[in-house]
């Protein structure tokens, strides 16, 4: 089952978007397996956009997601990061269909309410950067 991290970014949780955003993917059919409220010191935010250190808005990244309070989250399911990135749209929200995630709700390229795992590899990898083993819940619906 492939999980992937969701990020609600300083912007939407500022905004009161955090519900709003996690029920979109919920009614993807995907799991909510983990999640929790946290403040991102330089160190993790470093290591998280570390694949962006030698471009010139890597600094600007971390400064951002790091000004304000996050949702860090896990869903899991199949084919779960490109479902995921399908409903988050565009990375520039300007460039984002309506409907989508940052369509709606994105401010600016800077501002997009939501980070994505890219890759089922990526996903796997940033799940564990922000999550431990037992922070992953594994259970079955009920439904």
């Amino acid at each position: 089952m492939e999980k992937s991290l969701i990020l609600v970014k300083p912007d939407g949780v500022d905004r009161g978007l955090t519900g709003t955003i996690l029920s979109r993917l919920e009614g993807l059919g995907l799991k909510l397996t983990a999640i929790k409220m946290l403040k991102v010191e330089k160190e993790l935010a470093e290591k998280h956009y570390a694949v962006h250190r030698d471009k010139p808005f890597f600094n600007d990244l971390v400064y951002y997601i790091t000004s304000s309070p996050i949702v860090a989250a896990v869903f899991e399911g199949s084919d779960a990061v490109s479902r995921i990135r399908k409903a988050c749209g565009a990375t520039d929200p300007a460039q984002a269909e309506k409907g989508t995630i940052r369509g709606d709700f994105g401010l600016d390229i800077g501002r997009n309410t939501i980070h994505a795992s890219d890759s089922p590899e990526t996903g796997s990898a940033e799940v564990e950067t922000f999550f431990k083993p037992e922070d992953i819940c594994d259970y079955s619906r009920i439904t």
